[in-house]
């Protein structure tokens, strides 16, 4: 499979991901922890590299030697957001302990408070389905594509 490809598939399954947290977050009234906003940051990386370094190089912006590299950062930055799912879900288990900033109860920012906001903690896991939270589902989602792209990717060359 192109390389160029493979990156328009990181980057959609990126873009899935974060559509996927945002429907959680606005319609089902799951407020993100912090831990939750640093699995998003490498899925918009990705989602930026690869659809948008994809497209530039479908439409011939982009020259093609450029192809293996943004698949390979756009895997890499899935991957991170696989391992970061990978820790937070290990925090929701009590299995290592996590950041004290969401795990230790109300952390004030600065700004206007809101008494009645729920404050989200990084190790109670705020939805689960078949035991598994959405870090969990994230880590084996974000892991499982990062696991394919490598394959694609080594299988090309």
């Amino acid at each position: 499979m192109k390389a160029e490809r493979i990156a328009l598939f990181e980057g959609a399954v990126s873009l899935a991901l974060i559509a996927g947290a945002l429907l959680f977050q606005y319609v089902g009234h799951y407020p993100p922890c912090e831990m939750c906003h640093w699995q998003r940051w490498p899925h918009i990386a990705s989602a930026v590299i690869g659809l948008g370094g994809g497209l530039l190089l479908a439409g011939g912006v982009l020259p093609g030697r450029l192809a293996p590299a943004l698949a390979v950062l756009a895997v890499l930055a899935v991957a991170i957001s696989g391992a970061l799912g990978i820790f937070h879900a290990g925090v929701e288990w009590h299995f290592w302990p996590g950041p004290t900033a969401c795990t230790t109860g109300f952390h004030y920012t600065g700004g206007p408070i809101d008494l009645n906001a729920p404050v989200p903690h990084c190790d109670i896991a705020a939805w689960r389905l078949f035991g598994i939270s959405m870090a969990g589902y994230n880590a084996v989602t974000s892991l499982g594509a990062a696991a394919l792209g490598t394959l694609m990717l080594v299988r090309r060359t």
